[in-house]
């Protein structure tokens, strides 16, 4: 059944429901827009504001930790000359994405999704909606659920549990909550962490605070990278940026993948090149080897990327130190160490790390069963074992997320055009093979993975059930690949659950 328009933007039947308006679902909306304009779609956001992750997060320095060039959608090139670039930039970006292509009528803000009912009798989903600021429920109904929703909890961050932080005479403050009136101009700053965020935070707050200090238990590996790449803007003033464009991002690809592939190949080569690196940039005599020399291999965890070495300039000029020890507890002046050493503070930022849930907490059923992710198997990492009619976009984890998502909407696109030539009415990945192995959907060791994995969808080991963090794979798969395949299940109009019509392996 081919899917034809409802009654416009503000209908609450659409062919499309779009779930999330962070840079996966403004992605999705603009490849449907462009690719199939008579395909009708909505876009549901809980939050008061587009963005997603570039909205939710305001913590000083927040900042991307990918080339922008990538990490920009393919269909809109990323102008702005920094290539690693602030927060603020990025959400202009993507305000600027959902101006131009006419997406304000689509998007429903402030529309949190509770739960989605699929019906094989109607071959549509119910999806119940919560307005966030009266509470109301709403519902909508659509033939596809597309869940551009991320993987991380936006309520809330992870923080364990520290003895004695009810004694701190300062500020305790997750970079998730960040206060819009926090000033720390002049005051003691006690970063615990070493990820992303710490380093990110570190530098920024250097600037203007007395002294900030980077606790950790265990050091990360860390990666210095130009914020303004020249070549990239040199290719940009000769070519312009959409003929540059092309050039740009094969270069990028191809140079994060190689350093990608090199860890993971050679991994003692690539760990001795990485510290080397660091200990280039930071004071003579430096104990490199206590703070920056981490105890697994390169990309067991993500590399933590900063641009033009901020992180070490801070370091360098005395306005920032790394300490390398466990917390014993927290006193009413600051931390006291294992060590004995009490770092005093006025501010303690807990960059302890986010809360990774799969699909924005919503309660999925088909049929009037509940649906409990971990049993589902990841189909082409865009689809779910047994869930019919539902794409969902989660990026890579060593790559720009947005690589991937990009490549998910351009294969959803061409499962509608499949869907219409041959008017099926519902689409359903079917694991036919039960003694297949599943494993994690995501192979990181960082903690944050290890805490939430579990509540994810599985992968499987062969065929189009695995996962991989493979861009290059994943162009064969999903742009050049066919749409059709053994393990998916169709069915065409009727009532009830019709018999399946299977598709072709190729």
């Amino acid at each position: 059944m081919t899917l034809t328009p409802t009654s416009g933007t503000q209908s609450r039947d659409v062919d499309v429901l779009i779930i999330g308006a962070g840079i996966s679902g403004i992605g999705a909306a603009c490849h449907l827009k462009a690719r199939r304009p008579g395909t009708t779609f909505a876009l549901l956001e809980a939050r008061d504001s587009i963005g997603g992750t570039w909205d939710l997060f305001r913590y000083p320095g927040i900042r991307s930790d990918s080339d922008m060039p990538t990490y920009g959608f393919g269909f809109r090139p990323w102008t702005h000359r920094k290539s690693i670039a602030d927060g603020h930039i990025i959400l202009d970006y993507l305000q600027q994405t959902v101006t131009e292509n006419g997406l304000g009528p689509y998007i429903r803000l402030g529309h949190r999704v509770l739960g989605a009912e699929f019906s094989s009798a109607q071959g549509r989903w119910t999806v119940t909606v919560q307005h966030s600021r009266t509470g109301e429920e709403t519902t909508f109904t659509a033939r596809f659920l597309f869940l551009g929703t991320g993987m991380y909890d936006h309520d809330s961050g992870y923080t364990p549990q520290f003895t004695g932080v009810e004694d701190f005479a300062g500020q305790v403050i997750h970079p998730q909550q960040w206060p819009e009136d926090l000033d720390h101009t002049g005051k003691r700053v006690v970063v615990i962490g070493s990820g992303a965020t710490a380093v990110t935070l570190i530098p920024s707050m250097a600037r203007t605070a007395d002294h900030v200090t980077m606790l950790q238990r265990s050091p990360g590996y860390i990666f210095s990278v130009p914020a303004a790449d020249p070549v990239t803007n040199a290719l940009n003033r000769l070519l312009g940026h959409r003929r540059a464009q092309g050039i740009v991002r094969r270069k990028n690809i191809m140079v994060t993948r190689g350093l990608y592939k090199a860890c993971r190949r050679a991994p003692k080569l690539m760990r001795t090149l990485l510290i080397a690196n660091v200990r280039r940039q930071l004071p003579k005599g430096f104990d490199v080897g206590t703070h920056f020399t981490p105890h697994y291999d390169p990309w067991d965890q993500r590399l933590c990327v900063v641009p033009d070495g901020d992180l070490f300039k801070a370091i360098s000029a005395g306005r920032a130190s790394v300490v390398t020890d466990r917390i014993d507890r927290f006193t009413k002046r600051g931390i006291r160490l294992a060590s004995g050493h009490e770092l005093a503070a006025d501010i303690v930022v807990t960059a302890t790390g986010l809360v990774i849930l799969p699909f924005g907490k919503i309660h999925f059923s088909v049929d009037g069963r509940p649906v409990d992710p971990p049993a589902t198997t990841a189909y082409k990492a865009m689809m779910l074992s047994g869930m019919p009619n539902l794409v969902f976009a989660l990026g890579y984890t060593n790559l720009s997320w947005t690589l991937k998502t990009d490549l998910v909407c351009e294969h959803f696109c061409r499962l509608l055009d499949h869907m219409d030539a041959h008017d099926y009415r519902t689409v359903e990945p079917v694991l036919d093979d039960p003694h297949m192995q599943r494993v994690p959907y995501l192979d990181l060791k960082s903690n944050y993975v290890q805490r939430g994995i579990r509540k994810f969808p599985r992968a499987g080991t062969y065929g189009p059930w695995t996962v991989e963090m493979a861009y290059e794979k994943d162009v064969k798969r999903l742009r050049e690949g066919p749409v059709d395949n053994s393990s998916l299940r169709f069915t065409t109009g009727g009532t009830g659950r019709p018999t399946a019509r299977t598709g072709t392996a190729r």
